[in-house]
């Protein structure tokens, strides 16, 4: 069947030059994105019952902006006012850059790892001595306090905030020919909303082993796979599918 529709189940892009206005544009095909889960913080009462004490830390590991924001917004909550000292141990460039948002980036301690935790590692080894404190979401990739572990370092995880499924209760009687999905949590979302989902005709593309997997357990084929030494991102994957599938 000849793919003309798709739903992506994360926010539509805010770049101009998006690889997905491309597709849009070079396979004349519709594409209509909604975030399938969100972000809600947890109160500081809830941080607190964790027996978090933000005056406890002198650093601070950033793994997203999510994490910045609601390490910023629990410490407006606690009146606790972050001192020039705090040292920050971001990520990512693009972690660093968002951290911006709340300090003076050239007047704090901040360090900054290349893209994936493992590569943030060596700075944090380098100050073995500071308190850490990771504040994160509930679904935390577990390589993180494996790797934290292994450090010997002094850190604590906190749950600042949560990821939720979003209500897509308007979309019941939408049909799409490729739903696109980037995490367990999209599958997991897709489930509550529709409990009678039958896939049929719909191709389903996934991005990640831990995605293909949670799909597969819940009995859903899986059409298009992402990344693969062939199609590295989301995008080329759906591109090599649409042009076998509708030059038919």
């Amino acid at each position: 069947m000849k793919v003309k529709t798709i739903l992506v189940s994360q926010p539509e892009p805010k770049v101009e030059n998006s690889p997905y206005f491309d597709l849009i544009e070079k396979q004349k095909v519709k594409i209509d994105f909604r975030p399938f889960i969100h972000v809600e913080g947890v109160s500081s009462k809830e941080v607190r019952s964790q027996k978090v004490d933000l005056g406890d830390y002198s650093a601070i590991i950033l793994t997203s902006r999510n994490a910045v924001d609601h390490f910023f917004r629990i410490a407006e909550e606690m009146r606790f006012k972050v001192p020039d000292s705090m040292k920050y141990f971001c990520q990512s460039e693009a972690v660093a850059y968002y951290l911006q948002k709340y300090v003076v980036y050239r007047k704090r301690k901040i360090y900054v790892g290349k893209r994936t935790f493992q590569e943030l590692t060596p700075l944090i080894k380098k100050y073995k001595t500071e308190k850490f404190l990771l504040p994160s979401s509930d679904k935390l990739k577990p390589e993180v306090p494996n790797i934290l572990d292994e450090l010997t370092v002094n850190w604590k995880k906190a749950t600042f905030y949560k990821t939720v499924v979003s209500d897509l209760s308007d979309l019941r009687d939408v049909y799409y020919d490729i739903l696109v999905f980037f995490s367990p949590s999209g599958i997991k979302s897709l489930l509550e909303n529709f409990p009678d989902f039958k896939q049929n005709e719909t191709r389903i593309a996934v991005f990640g082993n831990t995605t293909i997997q949670a799909a597969t357990d819940n009995g859903l084929r899986v059409d298009i796979k992402a990344p693969t030494p062939d199609t590295p991102s989301m995008t080329m994957a759906l591109e090599k599918y649409i042009k076998a599938v509708n030059k038919k």
